[in-house]
C-alpha cells in the first residue's frame, strides 16, 4: 500500500528552529517531514491529504528535559508552599515514600497528558523513588508513555545515601548500589530504543550529590559508557547543595562531577544555577548540557540559570518543567514563556527573544537528550508538531503570531502530532477520558497525603 502524503498548508506562522523558510508549509509521509515549502511553493508531487493551517502557528513538538511525574500528586501542598529546596524535600520525602504502582500510573498519566496538551511531544522523567512495592516504577511509566503515544527519555534515578549516613532522604527511600545497577541494566536491555524515531529511551540518573554516594555516581557513569546511554542528575540548584558538597567531599559541585567521571557530553544536568566562570568554561568545553527550569527555580527561590554564559562557553541549554510539586504545572509552552521573562531579568530584552527560548524548548532540548531526529522542522526529521490557534480573547489585537504565543500566554495546543499521528485534535487528547483521569488522580492525591 503506497504511503500517504499530507500537506500542512500555508500556516499563519511557523518556527522551524533552523531559520528555514517554511511559510508554504510541510509535507509529511511515513511519520517524517518530506518537504519544507517556502512561501508560494507547492508540493513536488500530489498529496492525498491537505490540512489548511492558515489559523495555526506551527512549532516543532516541544521537548521537556526534566520532570518528576509522580509529583503531580503533591501539587500546592500547604506545608511546603513557602519552603526552599532542602526543607521542602525533607517534608515531602516521607509522603512520596508511600507511592504505589497505581498512584504512580495515575500521576504519570496526568503529567504526560498535561504536557501533551501544552504542545510537548517528548518528555524526560527523573524517577528516583523505589520504596517497597514500587521496584518496577519505570516499567509502569513505559506503559503510560505508550498509552499516550508520546516519546520519552525515562531516567532510572536512584538514592543510596540516606539520613543515617549523612544524606537527605529517609532510609526507606534508598536502595543498595547493586540493586540500582542491576535494575538499570535490565531497563536498558528491555526498553532502550536507538536510532531515528525511537519512542522509549532510558538514561541513568542518580538523584543528586546529597542523596547518592560517589560510588554509585562512578558506577553509573561506567555503566552508561559501556551501554551507550545518557547520564542525568540535579546539580548546582541551590547554595545549600554547594555547601553540602564542600563539607562532605571537599569539592565544589563541578569538581565533584568531574571526580566521579560525569564531566562530558553524555551528561545533562538539571538546574545548573550556581556556577562560577571557570566552571561554566569547563562545562562548555566538556559538552555537558544544562536543563533550565525557570518556574521551579522561581518557586523555590533557588536562583537564575546563567544561560547566556553557558551557551557562549559551548554548553547546550534546554528547558524542563521540573517536578509538579515545585512548578506546580506540567506545561511546556508556559515554561517557555517563563524562561523568556526570567532570563530577561538577567540579560535584558534584546538578548532573550521568543525565538531564542523556543530554540531552547525544541532544538536545544533535543540535543540534551542526544537526539538529532526531533526538535526542528527539516526534511527527514520526525513529524512531531505542535499547532496553536490565536483565536482566544487573550490574543485579540496581537500582531506577530510567534511572539504572541509567549507574550500573550498560550497555554494549550489546538493540535499535536507525534510521528505523523494526531494525538491532540481540537484541544482534546484522542482516546483519553480526561475527566475520569482527574477524578481518579484527585482521589489518589488525597490518599497519599492522608497516609
Amino acid at each position: 500500500m503506497p504511503a500517504t502524503r499530507t500537506w500542512l498548508k500555508n500556516p499563519l506562522a511557523i518556527f522551524t528552529a533552523n531559520q528555514l523558510d517554511a511559510r508554504g508549509g510541510l509535507v509529511l509521509e511515513n511519520g517524517v517531514i518530506r518537504e519544507v515549502l517556502a512561501a508560494g511553493q507547492v508540493p513536488a508531487t500530489a498529496c492525498e491529504h491537505t490540512f489548511d493551517a492558515r489559523e495555526h502557528v506551527i512549532l516543532p513538538g516541544l521537548i521537556n528535559t526534566h520532570h518528576h511525574f509522580y509529583q503531580t500528586l503533591t501539587r500546592a501542598w500547604a506545608p511546603v508552599v513557602n519552603q526552599p529546596l532542602f526543607p521542602w524535600l525533607k517534608t515531602l520525602y516521607p509522603v512520596w515514600a508511600r507511592l504505589t504502582p497505581q498512584k504512580l500510573e495515575l500521576a504519570s498519566k496526568v503529567a504526560l497528558a498535561e504536557l501533551l496538551l501544552s504542545g510537548c511531544t517528548t518528555a524526560a522523567d527523573h524517577h528516583y523513588l523505589f520504596p517497597d512495592g514500587l521496584e518496577n516504577a519505570i516499567d509502569v511509566q513505559v506503559e503510560c508513555v505508550r498509552a499516550l503515544g508520546m516519546r520519552a527519555m525515562l531516567t532510572r534515578g536512584s538514592m543510596s545515601l540516606g539520613e543515617a549516613d549523612g544524606g537527605l532522604p529517609p532510609q526507606q527511600t534508598v536502595q543498595q548500589g547493586e540493586v540500582i545497577l542491576a535494575d538499570s541494566q535490565r531497563l536498558i536491555q528491555a526498553y532502550h530504543q536507538r536510532g531515528a524515531g525511537a519512542q522509549i529511551q532510558i538514561a541513568l540518573a542518580p538523584c543528586s550529590p546529597f542523596s547518592v554516594t560517589p560510588q554509585i555516581m562512578q558506577a553509573s557513569a561506567e555503566l552508561a559508557e559501556a551501554l551507550d546511554v545518557r547520564l542525568h542528575t540535579h546539580l548546582a540548584e541551590t547554595l545549600d547543595e554547594e555547601d553540602f558538597c564542600l563539607q562532605r567531599f571537599g569539592l565544589r559541585t563541578v569538581d565533584y562531577l568531574d571526580s566521579v567521571g560525569w564531566l562530558g557530553p553524555r551528561t545533562w544536568l538539571a538546574h545548573g544555577i550556581h556556577f562560577n566562570p571557570d566552571e561554566i568554561a569547563r562545562l562548555g568545553a566538556a559538552g555537558t548540557g544544562i536543563c533550565h527550569c525557570p518556574s521551579s527555580n522561581m518557586r523555590l527561590a533557588s536562583g537564575i540559570c546563567p544561560t547566556v554564559e553557558l551557551t557562549d562557553a559551548g554548553a547546550t541549554v534546554g528547558l524542563g518543567v521540573d517536578g509538579s510539586a515545585s512548578n506546580d504545572a506540567s506545561n511546556m509552552i508556559l515554561e517557555t514563556r517563563q524562561a523568556l521573562y526570567l532570563q530577561r531579568l538577567r540579560y535584558g530584552a534584546q538578548a532573550i527573544t521568543p525565538e531564542r527560548v523556543l530554540g531552547w524548548a525544541t532544538q536545544g532540548s533535543a540535543k540534551l537528550l542526544g537526539r538529532d531526529d526531533i526538535g526542528e522542522l527539516a526534511v527527514g526529521k520526525q513529524a512531531d508538531l505542535a499547532l496553536f490557534k490565536l483565536d482566544e480573547l487573550r490574543f485579540s489585537g496581537s500582531h506577530d503570531p510567534l511572539s504572541a504565543l509567549l507574550l500573550c500566554g498560550a497555554d494549550r495546543a489546538d493540535r499535536v502530532m507525534v510521528g505523523g499521528q494526531w494525538r491532540v485534535i481540537d484541544g482534546q487528547i484522542e482516546g483519553l477520558d480526561v475527566q475520569h483521569l482527574i477524578a481518579d488522580h484527585r482521589q489518589a492525591a488525597r490518599e497519599l497525603i492522608a497516609g
